[in-house]
């Protein structure tokens, strides 16, 4: 526990803490844990490579004129950043329409087309991927910090 006081008195320092502790679905633990696990979110051109650094992308079957149509993720980057996003999506489903509720309204409607849970849940991974992305940069902006 004394890992995660220090973890989160050097978390305090950056521009982003209090935002993303205000996304649905992030506590005190798993934002520290996205914090230290994304790192400098500047670093990404856009928010296409920060989903592919987390591993979220389809990986590809092709051979002649077969195209596979389920494809797995391909889990390239860092798995203990997909198992917190994990860990965010299902404390997301388990509240009841949280405050920040934009990803669980995603998830529910891949549910409702009919995906397995655990399909739509990695599917809303993405979705705060992008999120976490867009407001962290335009964050970043505001305060003229981004490049």
């Amino acid at each position: 526990m004394a890992s995660l006081t220090r973890m989160e008195d050097i978390a305090k320092d950056l521009p982003e803490y209090e935002l993303v502790g205000e996304m649905g679905g992030v506590g005190r633990v798993t934002r520290v844990a996205l914090i230290a696990q994304i790192g400098d979110v500047r670093r990404f051109k856009n928010k296409h490579p920060l989903i592919c650094f987390a591993g979220l992308t389809p990986s590809i079957h092709e051979s002649g004129k077969f195209r596979a149509s389920q494809n797995h993720i391909v889990k390239k980057g860092p798995a203990r950043l997909r198992k917190v996003l994990y860990q965010v999506m299902m404390l997301l489903v388990m509240h009841k329409i949280p405050k920040d509720d934009a990803v669980y309204r995603f998830i529910k409607k891949k549910e409702a087309k009919g995906k397995y849970k655990k399909v739509a849940k990695v599917a809303g991974m993405a979705k705060f991927l992008r999120i976490y992305y867009g407001r962290v940069m335009h964050l970043y902006r505001d305060l003229g910090l981004a490049a």
